[in-house]
């Protein structure tokens, strides 16, 4: 056998080896080398799934990122914008204040009386008012008192002078007064608003007619939709829109037209007591500009009830609980008559309550349409991006749907800005050229002078009931100072207008029609299709009518609009009230909802009055609703006098 082998040496030291430039990681590398490497090891499908997971998450993450943000920035805004927003005179109504507060004394209000709580309006906004005298102050106390028992709109005022309801011929008196800082000496009524209160119009029979049928619509509505959005009149049931009762503030204008002194104090209470809009609810601008706040502002001038002003100062922009803002659910396009047709209720906002961002906001959206390319002649497309913020469906022009109040209130703001504004009057006259250079035809074989669409090159004989609106417009323009055939034009479409109704069985035009353009034996003018054969109760027609009645004096346009609305009365209707109408060749029958008839009944009883009772020159229709605001070109009217009944540059 062989020896074992000798033991090693012991060594008394450990030897490592060092690699040049790596370091010891805790095994890290290693680690990302065994991810790296089970990466590569997936599909190319899997590795794909994996990625498109993983930037959904970060897309989701970003929205949500993005909603958040915009909803805290809205509250903050808010929340800032009371110290922000401060008008050069001292406050003249107290901000809204907290039921725990303890109530202070305010200047113009007695001190033993707690001011009365506004139950809403942003924070720190004042509402400004033309200074008055003393004795205006204890006046706007006595007031004050009254309201609270719902009386104040006809008490005398202390010097014994009282707001009439006689119809139209409402006085244009001096009346109840805001706190006032100083003593001033109250203005003079104009020589015409003298004339008006010493002989006031009273009511002929067929002024009593529009009333009697407002009242029929009225009963309904306030029987099965009282403060509802609107009134089913088949089912007697009634539909949400906004929750605002959209048909209630609607009326109110029309019922102090009217002198219904009973019904506006009803409606005036719901809204001092129900309309509120802290609520999280989306809202149209469009719709709720020229019902809601066109609808308070109107309300506001013709009473000077200055409830109508502290409800219509907005809190938010589109969503009335947070104030964020988004296009329609279905596109991200709005029309171009949305987005331009709330300048006039804005702009008026802004000079009532001396917050100059109202009218910022909505000039800025004017100066953006001027500058667009994509015109043809003055003619605008009918959708705006609301991303981009350029038009989009390029090529096609009309002046019915979706673009009809776009030229509208290129005029109106004119004239309501003192015709000092020219670059407005600059694109209402192109608009008006391109008008008659592209979508002006006649038909045959009455000859009617029509308002067609043209879409990419191609003329359509196709017209809107809301193009109608274009005769009053029109006419307007020339009774301010431009050029005399703008009348003429407007008297032709006039006549055209009134053959839309004319030519039907049953007296109401239909909501679009077709005109016939080459001689043909027992054919219209005016020809129908199947799904158009319903009236909407629309009030262009009677508003058009009404401007032609009053700036040429001719009495055939009052008796066509007595004519439609005695259609309107023929026609068959719901027991609550008249609604929609779905027209056969035969006989109509109701609709299934109530439409805001009350405002071409409101043209008509201006239509059915004497010319001297209200003025074209001292006020100012909006579009659609048709709201009564007076021209805008001096400090805020009185509360509770009309304005002057001439505008600045009026001749």
């Amino acid at each position: 056998m062989y020896p074992p082998p000798p033991l090693p040496p012991r060594r008394d030291f450990i030897s490592v080896t060092l690699s040049p430039g790596r370091s010891y990681d805790g095994g890290q590398g290693l680690r990302r080398r065994s991810f790296w490497r089970k990466w590569k090891q997936l599909s190319r499908l899997q590795r794909n799934v994996v990625l498109f997971l993983l930037a959904f998450l970060m897309l989701c993450g970003l929205l949500s990122y993005i909603s958040v943000a915009d909803e805290w920035k809205a509250v903050g805004s808010r929340s800032a914008e009371g110290p922000k927003v401060r008008p050069a005179n001292p406050p003249v109504l107290p901000a809204p204040r907290r039921a725990a507060e303890n109530p202070e004394t305010f200047a113009g209000l007695s001190p033993q009386k707690p001011p009365r709580h506004f139950r809403r309006g942003p924070p720190n906004l004042q509402i400004r008012a033309p200074d008055g005298d003393a004795k205006d102050r204890r006046q706007d106390e006595a007031q004050r008192r009254a309201e609270a028992a719902g009386e104040a709109r006809w008490e005398d005022d202390a010097q014994g002078s009282r707001v009439s309801w006689r119809g139209t011929g409402t006085e244009p008196e001096q009346g109840p007064q805001l706190p006032p800082r100083k003593a001033e000496a109250a203005p003079r009524p104009s020589p015409q608003a003298l004339r008006m209160r010493n002989s006031p119009a009273s009511q002929n029979e067929r002024q009593k007619a529009v009333v009697a049928a407002f009242r029929h619509a009225w009963a309904g509505y306030r029987k099965f939709a009282w403060g509802h959005d609107e009134l089913k009149p088949v089912s007697k049931s009634f539909s949400e829109w906004f929750g605002l009762g959209l048909t209630l503030i609607d009326a109110l204008d029309t019922m102090w037209i009217l002198g219904l002194k009973k019904e506006f104090e009803e409606a005036r209470k719901w809204v001092s007591q129900k309309l509120l809009f802290q609520k999280n609810v989306d809202v149209n601008l469009f719709e709720s500009t020229i019902r809601i706040l066109g609808g308070l502002l109107s309300a506001f001038h013709l009473s000077g009830d200055v409830l109508f002003l502290e409800k219509a100062i907005p809190y938010s922009d589109v969503n009335i609980g947070t104030g964020v803002a988004h296009p329609p659910r279905w596109t991200s396009d709005s029309t171009v008559a949305e987005v331009t047709s709330i300048q006039l209720e804005f702009r008026e906002l802004s000079r009532l309550t001396g917050v100059k961002k109202f009218q910022e906001a909505v000039e800025e959206v004017t100066r953006r349409v001027h500058s667009l390319r994509g015109k043809k002649d003055g003619l605008v497309p009918m959708f705006i991006n609301t991303n981009s913020g350029l038009f989009t469906h390029l090529g096609v022009f009309t002046l019915g749907a979706r673009a009809d109040s776009y030229y509208e209130y290129l005029l109106k703001q004119w004239i309501q800005g003192g015709k000092k504004e020219t670059q407005l009057l600059e694109d209402y006259l192109e608009a008006v050229e391109g008008i008659r250079k592209h979508l002006l035809h006649r038909s045959e074989p009455g000859k009617l002078t029509f308002v067609g669409e043209l879409a990419h090159g191609r003329f359509s004989a196709k017209m809107d009931h809301l193009v109608c609106f274009l005769p009053g417009t029109l006419a307007l323009g020339a009774h301010h100072g431009l050029p005399a055939d703008h009348m003429e034009l407007a008297q032709a479409l006039m006549d055209t207008c009134y053959q839309m109704n004319r030519q039907m069985e049953t007296g109401l035009s239909p909501e679009i029609v077709h005109f016939n353009l080459h001689p043909q034996k027992s054919h219209k003018d005016v020809q129908v299709k199947a799904a158009d054969r319903h009236n909407l109760l629309r009030p262009e027609t009677v508003e058009s009518l009404f401007y032609l009645y009053r700036l040429t004096g001719h009495r055939k346009y009052q008796d066509w609009g007595w004519e439609i609305l005695r259609s309107f009365n023929a026609s068959p209707r719901a027991a609550t009230l008249p609604s929609a109408m779905s027209r056969t060749p035969a006989i109509p029958s109701p609709g299934t909802r109530w439409r805001a008839s009350s405002w071409g009944r409101r043209s008509s009883t201006c239509i059915c009055s004497s010319p001297t009772t209200q003025t074209c020159s001292a006020w100012t229709l909006t579009c659609s609703t048709r709201r009564l605001t007076p021209c805008p070109s001096g400090p805020p009217p009185r509360a509770g006098r009309l304005p002057s009944a001439r505008c600045p540059g009026d001749s």
